[in-house]
Order: C-alpha cells, then structure tokens, then sequence
C-alpha cells in the first residue's frame, strides 16, 4: 500500500504541478461562472464550486505533504552522505541533525558558526 501511495502521490505532484493544470481549473471556474444564469446563481449551483474546491483542497494537502516528507527525506539523505565524507572538524554532530531538539540545532549553529569565523 505504502508504494502505491507514494506512487499516486509522485504522479499527482507532477500532474498538479504544471501550467495545464492551471490552464484546466481556470477553465473548471469559468464554466462553472458561465451556468451561473442558468441556475439562476442559486445556493446549490454556489455550493457546488465551495464543496469541490474545499474537498480538494483538503486533499491535496495530504499530497502535498507526502510529497513535501519524501523531498525532505531524500535531501536529509544526501547532506548526511556530504557531511560523512567532508574533512570537517566535528562532521559527526551535523548529521541527522532534524533529529535534535530545537535547543540542541540552536547549539550546533553556534558551533558551525564558530568553526566557520576561526577558519576564514
């Protein structure tokens, strides 16, 4: 199931992400603004567009949070591989470093930061 997800997920975030995606709900709204007299702009032709719009929205932040946690992971992934081969003085202390507190990320910017003013 979890590939499955992440594959939808993968497949949505390239789909969504493109000017035709624009280009389609710009159209969706349009005629949806075009039967507005043929419905006489009643409350059940206005509720269409906020029930659909809200649906979607609602889902596509789980889409985009999928997306958003695999990046995120993958980026984690090569900046660990970066700071394992790097000759830094304390390389060890940086990575996985979205695994520490607020305090302890706090700490080691000092760190790096000083590290960074006594070599240049």
């Amino acid at each position: 199931m979890k590939e499955r997800f992440t594959a939808l997920t993968a497949w949505l975030t390239n789909a969504l992400g493109t000017p035709w995606a624009l280009v389609g709900s710009v159209v969706i709204v349009l005629v949806w603004a075009c039967t507005g007299p043929l419905f006489g702009f009643s409350d059940t032709w206005q509720l269409l567009i906020n029930t659909s719009t809200t649906v979607i929205t609602f889902w596509m932040v789980f889409v985009i949070q999928a997306s958003q946690n695999r990046s995120d992971k993958a980026v984690h992934l090569k900046l660990d591989e970066i700071l394992k081969w790097m000759e830094a003085q304390q390389p060890d202390e940086a990575i996985a470093a979205e695994e520490r507190t607020e305090e302890e990320i706090d700490q080691l910017k000092e760190k790096v930061r000083d590290v960074a003013e006594t070599s240049s």
